[in-house]
């Protein structure tokens, strides 16, 4: 790979772990404080919704595809379904994505539409 695609990883993962890491730095020291202060220290709301938040705003536009073609929209369905089932009998968050990345990539390989 080039060099400049590293970066780009590189960029987005560091992004990715500060987007998570700032918030929980910034609450912890905020309810140090507020104990120290003989306050009770809780969580604001705003926070504790704010996970959730980002994961359905990804979850969401990662439903749309990139190309507005049958295949593409038959290959996203797909993957939602296969998703879907295999959470549904483990539970886990792995290898739902993992099946369901796979049953699209399948989709698309497969079928020349």
């Amino acid at each position: 790979m080039e060099m400049s695609m590293w970066l780009a990883l590189a960029s987005i993962a560091i992004g990715t772990y500060l987007i998570r890491l700032l918030p929980y730095i910034w609450m912890k020291r905020s309810l140090a404080k507020r104990q120290t202060e003989d306050g009770i220290g809780s969580m604001p709301t705003w926070l504790t919704i704010l996970g959730p938040t980002m994961i359905a705003a990804m979850f969401g536009t990662s439903l749309v595809p990139a190309h507005s073609g049958a295949l593409s929209w038959l290959a996203t369905g797909v993957g939602i379904l296969v998703t879907f089932g295999v959470w549904t009998r483990t539970r886990s968050m792995g290898l739902p994505i993992l099946f369901g990345v796979v049953a699209f990539g399948m989709v698309t390989l497969i079928l020349p539409i």
